[in-house]
């Protein structure tokens, strides 16, 4: 059985108009500034998200820090 784990951010919703991983993350980066969220937690997003050459992990990370929507 999958048991779905909600976003660390549940509250912190990102829409995006783009498959583009990396506009993925920025968008996710600007949501989480402007929710006020500490600079360190916003740079270890962006250090785990990064490692990741795969489009598919980095947009699993997205999703397990914020609440994301990519449509196109």
């Amino acid at each position: 059985m999958m048991y779905l784990m909600a976003p660390r951010y549940p509250d912190i919703r990102v829409r995006l108009r783009s498959n583009n991983p990396f506009a993925l993350v920025s968008a996710v980066r600007l949501a989480l500034r402007r929710s006020h969220i500490d600079p360190h937690e916003i740079h270890r997003f962006t250090e785990e998200a990064l490692q990741n050459d795969e489009p598919r992990e980095i947009r699993k990370i997205c999703s397990d820090w914020a609440q994301v929507e990519v449509t196109s």
